[in-house]
């Protein structure tokens, strides 16, 4: 018999608020952009290894619905930023996966992240066609520490 992973009903938190608003698609992604370690093979096969610190770092994309709520949380989180970055509370969160076996068993596959800012603005556009992204707000941030709980 076969293995199942069945996903859903996902929870993202960020500062403590738990984000309910989310746009459609792909509304939340947290990736690495770098390796964790390097490895160099010289001469007779040696091989030397390194732990690269900035494979730690994790990337998170979240789609919001624009002018809910939601938005406006993390707009003031984005505009106190832009303020006074030095003086900036780093961001802290939890992006939760449940996965289920099929047999009524969860996993929650989380990610425990900290030391986040905002890398990008949010962007804006207008569509006359019916773009549904016209009503979404794309928040980047990038966090110091994503660690991966798997309970």
């Amino acid at each position: 018999m076969g293995v199942f992973a069945m996903s859903g009903n996902d929870t993202v938190i960020i500062n403590n608020r738990n984000l309910s608003d989310l746009a459609e698609g792909m509304c939340a992604e947290l990736t690495f952009s770098s390796d964790i370690s390097q490895v160099k093979t010289g001469k007779n096969g040696n091989a030397i290894f390194a732990l690269n610190a900035t494979g730690l770092q994790a990337d998170f994309k979240l789609r919001l619905v624009r002018g809910d709520a939601d938005d406006q949380f993390m707009n003031n989180l984005l505009s106190q930023q832009n303020a006074n970055f030095a003086g900036f509370p780093l961001m802290i969160g939890q992006f939760i996966k449940k996965i289920g076996d099929g047999k009524g068993n969860i996993t929650n596959d989380s990610y425990i992240v900290s030391g986040g800012v905002f890398t990008k603005q949010v962007e804006a556009q207008s569509s006359v066609e019916g773009d549904t992204n016209q009503s979404v707000a794309v928040y980047t941030m990038k966090f110091s520490q994503a660690t991966r709980v798997l309970t």
